[in-house]
């Protein structure tokens, strides 16, 4: 089974390989000391396991897993343990919190070896991104091609639903993320960014005007211009964010 390592520390990427001496059924393919290495490594080698820091330089694990369309089993080692430990125990298969021992590190590769199933692993974490408990989100991170571009939610004007995914609107362009709009409604500051359709996110500094429209909903007009539909439900909440 292939494995790759992602980890900006060399010290923990050679731990781990000096741990898994034990287990000569797992090959280490390649090690990364970012995320963008990690995703392109990922696209390429489509490995069977990941080893995967959360706290890195230019994009964290979170956002580089968001990043790969099917994300491989995850072996979290990490320092950073401020996450719900039941989302990692429900959905990884396994956090190991560094430092870790020979022992730990050994369950968690028993654990692998003993489960896993392609199928099931893809499936198990994409739920675990999607079960993940983060504070409001101050970027995001898109794939264009084969390049990462990290957004300043500052920079967004609005979202928009796109089929499975959601096309986020910046006065540079429009990027599609692979995520829902109850993801962003969730993800954003409810106080900036408000949900005035169910395809629609605006962010509330970017309208101008509101105009009515028919059957009780209304026209949000924005500074781009771009003109947003606003239901009866949004308009309610626009109302109480605007204090009219």
């Amino acid at each position: 089974m292939r494995a790759i390592l992602i980890d900006d520390e060399p010290l923990a990427r050679m731990v781990v390989l000096e741990y898994l001496k034990l287990w000569p059924q797992i090959e280490v393919i390649q090690e990364c000391g970012d995320g963008f290495e990690g995703v392109k490594a990922i696209m390429q080698h489509q490995p069977d396991l990941i080893f995967l820091d959360i706290q890195m330089p230019k994009v964290n694990g979170f956002e580089m897993l968001e990043l790969v369309d099917d994300p491989p089993a995850v072996v979290f080692t990490t320092a950073f343990d401020e996450y719900a430990i039941r989302a990692f125990e429900e959905h990884a298969v396994d956090y190991l919190l560094k430092p870790f021992s020979q022992q730990r590190f050994d369950k968690a590769m028993q654990k692998f070896v003993d489960q896993f199933e392609p199928a099931q692993a893809i499936a198990n974490t994409k739920q675990l991104l999607d079960n993940l408990p983060s504070p409001l989100t101050e970027r995001i991170v898109v794939k264009t091609g084969t390049k990462i571009k990290i957004i300043p939610v500052i920079d967004v004007i609005y979202l928009s639903a796109d089929d499975d995914y959601v096309n986020i609107h910046t006065a540079d362009g429009s990027y599609l993320k692979n995520k829902t709009m109850a993801y962003f409604e969730h993800m954003l500051d409810n106080r900036q960014f408000v949900r005035v359709h169910r395809s629609y996110i605006i962010k509330v500094q970017e309208i101008t005007r509101l105009d009515p429209y028919e059957k009780e909903t209304h026209i949000a007009i924005l500074k781009s211009g771009d003109k947003i539909p606003v239901s009866k439900t949004g308009y309610v909440k626009l109302k109480q964010i605007l204090g009219l």
